[in-house]
């Protein structure tokens, strides 16, 4: 049985609990239209302080999950993982309850219209109350919902947070938030009847109470030691990310709201507390955890740069779909995007632990189109040579290059970097092998016949080698009668006549099996018949215009269910799956395997590849 007051009255309504400021709203727009003035003026004021508060947690979550800035501060090295984020998604509840309570609170006393904009008394009336009633209250409130049954029944679910987040803050029972309420209610109440509150009062102290949450839950250390050892006493009026953290990890200990002096006098201070701090905030000028194994990806298009996990979590832990929220943002990204051209390096974006190694993702700040431009490659191949000759420094085992970043036009597969610095230790891979090996795997065996577009790359030569030798007939579209022989050549006497070069689409029109290496329009798709399936490794995908036919996605594979920390969806990828190209390069770093591999597929290792990466725990997402 659900305990009392412990689920939230809307928490069945998904999106639809955000028409719950719709009388708050309502009634601010009729005031605006229909009337001189708006009458209930704080209506407006609770909804632009809900908007604040949620624009603080906002900023902190980004904050906190801009890697490249805080990735040697973070007190919990581990990541937030989609069970965390699912439980953490309406984490905003809160806003809700504390917005009805503030409509009621102006319902009952309508003299708040009348509050003056400042008033100084106000601001030192609040903080006088706030020591002495909200902390010690907020203390023993908090002591007694970590012992038996209000622990189990309601604080455990704010603890099934592993890894604290700003998020974290705002994740608990409605019971909790409702003691919260009167927390943060009772100086403000107090001082406005003392008659001395004022409207920037209430937003000054709203927001500085939610700013000072977040701070707390953000798992990243801000605040330097160096200010406690210059004034000793300040440790005990401030608390620190480090000092509440350890509140997640040591539940017995530091119980505050802010102020640490209130544990000093329960005596339950965690007596690790500056230690850890100071550990931690000297560390923050050292290089962190070095990763085993780093993807290099790069940017898609504008809209997929709001799919990071610093811009938006939520939207980061979904697979990648324009929303129509995100288009009024564009601006904003084609003003970053032209920053990160000018200014920008290669930063880290992401990571996940895989049985004990560390894999990141690092993102070249460049976007699809850009690789397209012939002044734009020399600088993105800098930018890509300076990420593989950091790995290398550091001493990463592996750097794996995703689609763009590999291009055979830009730097020939990587071969470009591995002939130029003959010396590194890092293994530089391209993936191809196992992208071609999921793709093969994907063809059904009883499959004679296949249509090959993009069929003299470096994919599209080693998929045509492959099915060949299977005695699979490969109708190759290409102009180049040049490069179909040098392929043809290179298979084996008795499979040549299996390898067949056609130069129109109409050639396919009674094939049912296409392999799609090169973007193809809506009018090309007209000639296959009824009933195919394209199978795909083009980058974008292909419309999918034929109703009477099926499209595969790209080349992916699902990562092992014992990956932790895992938090992020790469683009359109479904959660824990990501490109091939990825996956063959974590299957490179699990193997210890010491060769690169850049430049043409070796056909005879795409089963071994293969094999491997299904002996460690990557399975193909076609069989989910």
């Amino acid at each position: 049985m659900v305990a009392p007051l412990s689920a939230w009255p809307w928490e069945n309504l998904g999106v639809f609990k955000y028409l719950l400021y719709g009388p708050l709203a309502a009634k601010v727009l009729y005031s605006w239209i229909y009337e001189d003035s708006i009458k209930d003026l704080w209506c407006l004021h609770i909804l632009v302080i809900c908007a604040l508060r949620g624009l603080i947690h906002q900023l902190w979550s980004s904050y906190s999950t801009t890697l490249f800035l805080t990735r040697n501060r973070r007190i919990n090295p581990e990541g937030v993982d989609f069970k965390q984020i699912d439980r953490e998604w309406d984490w905003d509840n809160f806003l809700i309850l504390h917005a009805l309570l503030a409509y009621m609170a102006c319902l009952i006393f309508p003299s708040l219209d009348d509050l003056p904009l400042w008033n100084p008394k106000g601001f030192i009336t609040l903080l006088f109350l706030h020591v002495t009633v909200s902390e010690p209250l907020y203390y023993w409130a908090h002591r007694y919902f970590h012992e038996g049954y209000l622990f189990t029944h309601y604080h455990s679910l704010h603890h099934s947070s592993s890894v604290t987040h700003p998020y974290t803050a705002g994740h608990a029972t409605f019971l909790e938030h409702l003691i919260l309420c009167i927390v943060i209610g009772i100086p403000m109440a107090a001082s406005i009847m003392m008659g001395c509150g004022s409207t920037s009062m209430v937003y000054g102290y709203v927001s500085a109470f939610d700013f000072l949450r977040c701070l707390g839950h953000s798992n990243v250390e801000v605040v330097p030691h160096e200010v406690f050892i210059k004034l000793p006493f300040l440790k005990y009026f401030l608390y620190t990310p480090t000092y509440h953290s350890l509140h997640h990890t040591e539940m017995g200990t530091n119980f505050c709201l802010f102020m640490p002096l209130f544990d000093a006098m329960g005596n339950t201070v965690n007596r690790n507390s500056w230690q850890l701090h100071k550990k931690i905030s000297s560390d923050s000028a050292k290089n962190g955890r070095v990763p085993d194994f780093v993807f290099l990806a790069h940017g898609v298009d504008l809209t997929s740069s709001m799919h990071a996990p610093f811009v938006f979590r939520s939207f980061a832990s979904v697979p990648f779909s324009t929303r129509i929220f995100l288009l009024p943002l564009l601006p904003v990204a084609f003003l970053v995007m032209l920053i990160m051209w000018a200014w920008s390096k290669t930063f880290l974006v992401s990571f996940y632990n895989l049985r004990g190694h560390l894999h990141q993702t690092w993102v070249v700040p460049r976007f699809g189109f850009q690789y397209f431009l012939p002044f734009a490659m020399e600088g993105i191949n800098k930018r890509i040579e300076e990420a593989i000759l950091r790995a290398d420094r550091i001493g990463v085992k592996v750097i794996s290059l995703a689609a763009l970043n590999k291009n055979e036009a830009l730097n020939g597969g990587g071969t470009l970097f591995v002939e130029k610095h003959p010396d590194l230790k890092v293994r530089v891979v391209h993936g191809n092998t196992l992208t071609a090996a999921v793709i093969l795997n994907e063809i059904p065996k009883d499959v004679e016949e296949v249509f090959l577009t993009g069929a003299t790359s470096k994919l599209g030569r080693a998929i045509a080698l492959y099915l060949c030798r299977r005695r699979v007939r490969v109708l190759m579209l290409t102009l180049s009668t040049e490069r179909f022989q040098k392929i043809q050549r290179e298979a084996p006497a008795d499979c040549q006549n299996y390898l067949v070069q056609v130069t129109k689409y109409q050639a396919a029109q009674n094939c049912k099996t296409w392999i799609v290496g090169k973007w193809i329009t809506p009018r090309q798709q007209s000639w296959a018949p009824s009933g195919t399936h394209f199978h795909q490794f083009v980058v974008p995908p292909i419309l999918a215009f034929r109703r009477d036919c099926t499209y595969g996605d790209l080349a992916a594979m699902r990562l092992p269910d014992d990956v932790e920390g895992l938090g992020s969806c790469e683009y359109t990828m479904e959660r824990g799956v990501v490109h091939a190209c990825h996956a063959g390069g974590v299957v490179h770093q699990l193997e210890g395997w010491t060769h690169h591999e850049v430049g043409a597929i070796d056909v005879d290792r795409i089963d071994i590849v293969w094999k491997a990466a299904l002996k460690h725990g990557l399975r193909p997402v076609s069989s989910m």
